[in-house]
């Protein structure tokens, strides 16, 4: 297993991340290594988890006292109230600071179970199971905790890192097309952020990793993934400067989901998608990104048949709706919007260099109809 674990280093804490094939398996064995003391299980799951696959969790976790909390997994869930209904639940089970929250689930539920993992007595122990691509490859790395409001998404949430993470691919098998894509959204921005041969060694497996869901491109895809975030992590856990650059087309992105009500018209990857190209347009507009690497960028899109055009999903008058949630953003440190926009595929602009005002943004968009 040495080869497939990647030890993730921060100021606060290191945690390893597990990758493999099947080892969902090892889960009893890591947890007896990494956590010995551990007498009660808070497993918190998402309710569209096949059944085999959630009885075979409670299986492996059979020598334990275990607590589980079903979840429908959307952004809407993510809230104050149901963190709030979890908590006392263990309060009311007497879970103690040795004790382990479980996320079985996507990055909703990965999200959630942290915070409340976070907050329970000021930190029970978490384990992060994530079992859809988007989680495995982002939301299970980095210790980010959060819950939205009628305000935006994520805008309460803490940092809290993982005691491990164990990613195994077997709980892809049963995921929808549209997830895997949504997934591979977060893995094309890893590559673009910060590593052109890896970009180019997507452009050459992309079609067999999200078509043919090949079992060891899918793995070595998600550890060359994990391995650029966690070294951005490493650097910069509390987002302070380098960090920032992960958010490269999330600003468009929670903008697209909010003025959707975060609704099932468009998840969570499909609007990083969108705004990573919308952001790849705008870097060309704004002469840092030359043609020939916009051209590219865009023909990886066409070729996997990745969303990108932003007047499929919008109609021209809901681009103030976006700008203004775009606006509440929680990076934004003044009146302007915040962007990362590409300098090249591998380097971002530097964090806080890019600041537009919302009337350049809406115009720019406007330009799409």
């Amino acid at each position: 297993m040495k080869k497939n674990k990647l030890i993730v280093k921060t100021k606060s804490k290191s945690y390893p991340i597990y990758f493999g094939n099947g080892n969902l398996n090892k889960l009893n064995f890591l947890i007896k290594k990494n956590l010995p003391s551990v007498k009660k299980i808070c497993i918190i799951s998402d309710r569209k988890i096949p059944t085999f696959l959630f009885k075979k969790l409670l299986r492996i976790l059979k020598k334990y006292n275990i607590k589980v909390f079903k979840l429908t997994a959307n952004e809407k869930t993510k809230n104050i109230r149901v963190a709030n209904k979890i908590i006392e639940q263990l309060l009311k089970n007497n879970f103690n600071r040795s004790d382990c929250v479980v996320a079985f689930g996507g990055g909703v539920i990965g999200d959630l179970s942290s915070f409340v993992a976070n907050l329970t007595k000021r930190g029970l122990k978490f384990i992060n199971i994530p079992t859809t691509l988007l989680a495995q490859v982002d939301a299970s790395i980095g210790g980010k905790t959060g819950i939205n409001t009628n305000q935006g998404k994520n805008l309460i949430g803490t940092f809290y890192q993982p005691d491990f993470v164990l990613t195994d691919v077997s709980t892809l098998k049963s995921l929808p097309q549209r997830e895997l894509v949504s997934g591979y959204g977060e893995i094309l921005k890893h590559a673009l952020i910060l590593n052109k041969r890896f970009f180019f060694w997507l452009h050459d497996n992309g079609k067999k990793i999200l078509y043919e869901k090949n079992a060891n491109l899918l793995i070595k895809a998600i550890i060359l993934s994990c391995k650029i975030k966690s070294e951005i992590v490493s650097k910069d856990e509390k987002e302070k400067n380098l960090r920032m650059i992960l958010n490269f087309g999330h600003t468009f992105a929670h903008g697209f989901e909010r003025a959707k009500n975060f609704s099932k018209k468009i998840n969570h990857g499909e609007a990083v998608l969108l705004g990573m190209m919308i952001a790849c347009d705008l870097s060309y507009e704004r002469k840092l990104l030359i043609r020939k690497e916009l051209t590219l960028i865009k023909k990886h899109y066409s070729d996997l048949k990745l969303p990108m055009k932003i007047n499929v999903n919008f109609k021209k008058k809901e681009i103030n709706k976006i700008v203004h949630f775009m606006e509440k953003d929680k990076k934004n440190t003044n009146e302007k919007i915040s962007l990362i926009l590409l300098d090249k595929i591998g380097k971002t602009s530097k964090p806080g260099r890019i600041n537009l005002k919302s009337d350049q943004i809406k115009k720019f968009l406007n330009n799409y109809y």
